[in-house]
């Protein structure tokens, strides 16, 4: 029987062209076994994805560096999306490279993760880029991490996209807003309150490790990024045995492809059909809840399991 299954792939890569000071990632340098290491093991997945004919698959690269820079990341996009049991395949980009590629692709099921970084690249050639997505038909998300030095440039970007684009606002990691900052983000992405505190998730029923995984370059698949431990390998199968629903094992969790995913959040309503892409199924316009997460009522809570 096919399973309905949501794959976050991060292979070897961990090189960037950008810069970022609050990225550990930026500026390195991949050997060239390094990428050829990366490229071996992202063939080898799409591979395995192009023969996963039984399931319904969707795709979220999640590299640590930047993807699109390198051709294999834009071949699988392509090959990935022309498949008939491919559901949706995207990428997070900073959206350095060209687009042109894209025509190629399925535009009805390639979409990108698009992060700004102000410092790193002229506005006017990473605007210049979102409009060539929109020209294309290629479906978007646009955001930035919630820094000070970033709000005027943010609400500039804000003013310069159609309105039914989204902006996302990713909190800073490790900082604190106050309520006063927090509300200038939330002029600019009413979503932000759920990327402002982390959320409490231990023993809460989480959509990872049933119908979401995390996959590395070796095939090695755990329930998400976050989680180390592990439910077998992707390629000899034998982590379909354990998959099923499950408690987080973690307190808590702060990052947007690992919340996302929890049950006790409406997040899979609000962003219904783009929940890849970070693209909600309606244009958000009114300020979210607290982002706390509180149990539903009558919501059980599922034990720890590892495996």
């Amino acid at each position: 029987m096919g399973k309905d299954l949501t794959i976050l792939y991060r292979g070897p890569l961990a090189s960037c062209d950008y810069d970022c000071p609050y990225c550990p990632f930026a500026k390195r340098r991949d050997s060239g076994d390094r990428l050829r290491a990366d490229r071996a093991a992202l063939e080898r997945f799409t591979a395995w994805a192009a023969a996963q004919t039984g399931d319904r698959l969707s795709v979220l690269f999640t590299p640590w560096g930047e993807g699109l820079v390198r051709s294999w990341y834009r071949r699988a996009l392509v090959e990935l999306s022309r498949l008939p049991h491919i559901e949706r395949v995207a990428v997070q980009t900073n959206l350095s490279g060209r687009t042109g590629w894209l025509s190629e692709a399925d535009r009805d099921k390639v979409a990108l993760w698009c992060t700004y970084h102000p410092g790193q690249t002229p506005y006017e050639r990473f605007l210049g880029r979102i409009r060539e997505l929109a020209d294309l038909g290629v479906r978007h998300s646009v955001g930035i991490v919630g820094l000070g030095e970033h709000l005027e440039e943010a609400r500039r970007l804000r003013a310069a996209l159609p309105p039914e684009v989204y902006l996302w606002v990713n909190a800073a990691e490790g900082h604190t807003y106050t309520d006063e900052e927090a509300d200038r983000w939330t002029a600019l992405d009413p979503l932000f309150p759920y990327s402002r505190h982390p959320h409490r998730s231990a023993g809460l029923p989480c959509r990872t490790g049933d119908s979401v995984i995390s996959v590395d370059g070796d095939g090695t698949v755990r329930r998400c990024h976050f989680v180390r431990a592990e439910l077998g390998n992707l390629y000899d199968g034998s982590y379909r045995s354990s998959l099923g629903p499950r408690g987080c094992p973690l307190e808590v969790c702060d990052c947007h492809i690992g919340y996302v995913h929890l049950e006790t959040l409406p997040l899979y309503d609000v962003f219904a059909g783009g929940v890849l892409e970070r693209i909600p199924a309606r244009p958000v316009r009114a300020p979210a809840p607290d982002g706390l997460a509180h149990p539903r009522p009558g919501r059980r809570l599922l034990p720890y399991v590892s495996r």
